[in-house]
């Protein structure tokens, strides 16, 4: 039971540590100490029982989250914390050492690996509002400063009509001061542009 507690702060720890800075990250980690624990204990019970662990297995599959689960991630976790949990309550230590020790090489890799893997190309949104003629005017100049201050920038799409045109742009991780010094050098192009930046906040 020890063990299998430790290993739920371990892998609450790997949560925080990765998804908990997004913007649509939840506190799903608080419930990994309770949820391991109380797993190892329910399979240490009837382990040796197979009616009772079919049982079991019956009454678990008709528990429903009363909070739909937003995130991919957090079934991972969930199910990792399940896994290890498991591994504690049949005694497998072994295996449960290997599982910790391949989720954590897996999550460093994809951390270190973002840009292998293509997997920063998402990770903020930029939104130019300008009046369509300023567009029309100046639109060369307005792309050549985003290149500038954004990394892996790419145009995800453009709205034009009579009387505003609005830019969204997809970027990989910037720096808070290159997002400030971007919003500065767009009002220096035209005051009339409004930039608005929304970021995913992505920790792997």
């Amino acid at each position: 039971m020890t063990l299998s507690l430790f290993s739920s702060f371990l892998i609450a720890l790997l949560y925080v540590r990765f998804y908990k800075p997004r913007s649509t990250g939840s506190l799903v980690y608080r419930a990994f100490p309770l949820l391991s624990t109380s797993i190892t204990a329910i399979f240490i019970s009837i382990q040796f029982s197979l009616p009772l662990s079919l049982g079991l297995l019956g009454a678990l599959s008709i528990v429903r989250f009363r909070t739909p689960i937003k995130e991919p991630e957090e079934i991972g976790f969930i199910m990792l914390v399940v896994a290890s949990a498991l591994c504690c309550a049949t005694f497998n230590l072994v295996f449960l050492f290997i599982l910790l020790s391949v989720s954590v090489i897996a999550l460093y890799g994809l951390h270190y690996g973002r840009r292998f893997l293509n997997l920063h190309q998402n990770d903020g949104m930029l939104v130019i509002t300008l009046p369509t003629e300023v567009y029309h005017r100046l639109g060369a100049e307005i792309n050549k400063v985003c290149e500038e201050y954004l990394q892996g920038k790419r145009l995800d799409s453009l709205v034009e009509n009579n009387d505003l045109t609005v830019l969204s742009y997809n970027y990989a991780r910037t720096g808070e001061d290159s997002i400030l010094r971007l919003q500065e050098e767009l009002r220096t192009v035209n005051t009339s542009i409004v930039s608005n930046v929304y970021n995913n906040n992505v920790a792997i």
